[in-house]
C-alpha cells in the first residue's frame, strides 16, 4: 500500500506544529464532514469512500523520508518532527454507512481526535468523500434515466488520473452501474468487467467483414461488434448480420449485439432494429455510447431510440456538469474541562453559517417507512416520535411542528475508536444494494426527479435549535 500521510494541505502541518508548541496537541476536539448541496441541482447525495478513509486513518504515518523533507522546509520545531516520526492516529471516526442517501448540512462524517490527530486527516478525508460521493450521485442519476436498461462504466480514458478511474469505477458501481472496461477495478473490487473492441480492431484488418469475422471466431459466445466504423446502416450492420448468420449460426451461437458510438443514436438504433429483427435477430442487443450521461439517455429514450444498455464515460467518470461536490471539513466543539464545548462558524452568506456542537442525526420515518425529514439533536438527547415529538424547522422556526407516530434511526456509527476499526465495513455488493433498497423503499420519489426535486428537510430539536441560536448571539456580541 502506498504511503500517503504526505497527501494534505501545507496549512494542516503549519497548524499543526502550532499547536504542538503552545501545548495543545492534546486537546480533544470535534469536526465534522458535511457538504452544503447536492450536485446537478438534485435531490440528494450518495456517500461514498468510507472504506478507503478508514484504511487510510490506520495505516497514516510518516517515513524518514517524510520527515526529512519536512525538517528541509526550515519552519518546524525539531520536537514537532520527533513527534511525527511516532505519530499514530489515536482518535475516534463516526460516520454514516456507506451507501446511505445524504443531504446537505449534516455531519456524515465526525471526527473526535486530538487536536493534531484531527488536523491531519482533514485533505485525504475530502479528497475520497468529495471524489466518490460525487461519481456514485452522478451514476444514479445515469442509471436512473436509463429506466432499466443496462448501464457500463466506459470511463477510464477520459478520469483525470488513474485513482480517479479506479475509485471512479467503484462510486459508479456504488451508483448502480453494472459494469466497467477498467480491468483494475474489476480485478480489485470484484466488478463485473465488460468490453468489446475499438475502432483501430476494425481499421486494423484489410475490410470491416474480415475483422467481424476475426472476432467471432475468437469471441463466440460473447459478440458484440463496432458497426459505426465506415456507415453504420451501409456497411456495419449488414456485415454484422452476415457475421451471425455465415460465422455464428454454423457454430450454433448468437450474436449478442452491435455497438454505435456515433452519428444520430436515435435514429440509427431504430432503424439497426427493424434490419435486425428483419434477419431473425431480435435477440441481438443493441449498445450506445458516445458522450452519455442523463440528459443525453432521457432525450434518447424519449425519441424512441431502440437501445439496450449504455456505455457511459467521461461525463459520469468526471461528473462534467457539476465536477465539485464542495464537502468541507469544520471544528464543531473543544473539549474544556471534560465537556465539549460547541464551536460555530458564522458567515455573511447564511448557508455557510455551521452547526456547531457533538449532535448525533437520525432519520425520521412516516408509518410507512417514508423518510420524511432528517433531524439534528444534541449528543445525549431522547428521540422518542412514536407518540409526539416537537422539532424546529430552522427555516420557519415560529411555526409549531410536531412529529406524529414516526420512527427514527441514529445514522452515524463508531467505526473507529482511539485509532482501531471497531466496527465491520460492508462488502460493495452490500453497499450497492444498500443504495437501491433505500431508493427504492424509502426516499420519496418527489426527491429523485432531475427536475425541481423534493426538498428534503433537516429539522432539530428544540434543545439543539436553541443552543445554536444562544452561541449565534454570543458570537455576534
Amino acid at each position: 500500500m502506498r504511503n500517503l500521510a504526505m497527501l494534505m494541505d501545507f496549512y494542516e502541518l503549519t497548524m499543526s506544529n502550532g499547536y504542538f508548541y503552545n501545548e495543545d496537541k492534546d486537546t480533544r476536539v470535534v469536526f465534522d464532514v458535511f457538504f452544503r448541496k447536492n450536485p446537478d441541482g438534485g435531490g440528494f447525495s450518495i456517500f461514498a469512500g468510507l472504506e478507503q478513509i478508514i484504511d487510510y486513518i490506520q495505516e497514516l504515518h510518516f517515513t524518514s523520508e517524510d520527515i526529512q523533507y519536512l525538517r528541509e522546509q526550515g519552519i518546524f520545531h525539531k520536537d514537532f518532527l520527533t513527534y511525527l516520526e511516532q505519530f499514530s492516529f489515536k482518535g475516534d471516526l463516526y460516520a454514516f454507512r456507506e451507501g446511505t442517501i445524504m443531504y446537505p448540512n449534516e455531519p456524515v462524517i465526525t471526527i473526535v481526535a486530538p487536536l493534531i490527530d484531527a488536523q491531519l486527516i482533514e485533505t485525504y478525508l475530502l479528497t475520497q468523500f468529495n471524489h466518490q460521493s460525487l461519481i456514485a450521485t452522478k451514476a444514479r442519476r445515469i442509471k436512473c434515466a436509463a429506466q432499466g436498461r443496462g448501464v457500463s462504466d466506459f470511463g477510464a480514458r477520459r478520469a483525470h488520473n488513474v485513482d480517479a478511474a479506479l475509485y471512479g469505477a467503484r462510486a459508479c458501481y456504488i451508483g448502480g452501474v453494472d459494469s466497467t472496461a477498467t480491468v483494475l477495478a474489476g480485478q480489485k473490487f470484484g466488478i463485473q468487467v465488460s468490453g468489446t473492441m475499438a475502432h483501430s480492431f476494425v481499421m486494423y484488418y484489410k475490410d470491416e467483414y474480415l475483422a467481424f469475422q476475426k472476432y467471432a471466431q475468437m469471441y463466440p459466445d460473447a459478440t458484440v461488434l463496432l458497426v459505426d466504423t465506415y456507415d453504420v446502416l451501409k456497411s456495419g450492420v449488414p456485415n454484422a448480420i452476415r457475421i451471425a448468420k455465415e460465422v455464428l449460426e454454423p457454430m450454433g451461437k448468437r450474436l449478442k449485439g452491435v455497438r454505435i458510438d456515433s452519428g444520430d443514436l436515435a435514429y440509427l438504433s431504430k432503424k439497426v432494429r427493424v434490419m435486425l429483427d428483419q434477419e431473425g435477430l431480435q435477440d441481438c442487443n443493441i449498445v450506445l455510447s458516445n458522450s452519455l450521461d442523463e440528459y443525453t439517455i432521457s432525450s434518447l429514450i424519449l425519441q424512441g431510440a431502440k437501445v439496450d444498455s449504455f456505455g457511459v464515460g467521461e461525463r459520469m467518470i468526471t461528473a462534467k456538469s457539476e465536477p465539485v461536490f464542495g464537502a468541507v471539513y469544520k471544528i464543531a466543539a473543544v473539549e474544556e474541562d471534560g465537556i465539549f464545548e460547541p464551536r460555530i462558524k458564522v458567515s455573511e452568506n447564511v448557508e455557510k453559517i455551521t452547526n456547531p456542537g457533538r449532535k448525533e442525526v437520525y432519520r425520521v420515518y412516516n408509518k410507512d417507512g417514508k423518510a420524511i425529514a432528517d433531524l439534528l439533536a444534541l449528543k445525549d438527547e431522547k428521540i422518542d416520535c412514536s407518540t409526539s415529538f416537537s422539532y424546529i424547522d430552522p427555516k420557519e422556526p415560529w411555526r409549531v411542528r410536531k412529529f406524529e407516530d414516526c420512527t427514527v434511526k441514529k445514522l452515524q456509527k463508531k467505526y473507529i475508536e482511539n485509532g482501531k476499526k471497531v466496527a465491520e465495513l460492508d462488502s460493495l455488493e452490500e453497499i450497492r444494494a444498500y443504495v437501491s433498497k433505500q431508493l427504492e423503499e424509502e426516499i420519496w420519489e418527489e426527491e429523485q426527479r432531475f427536475e425541481n426535486p423534493h426538498t428534503h428537510y433537516l429539522d432539530m430539536t428544540p434543545d439543539y435549535y436553541h443552543m445554536k441560536m444562544k452561541l449565534l448571539e454570543e458570537v455576534s456580541k
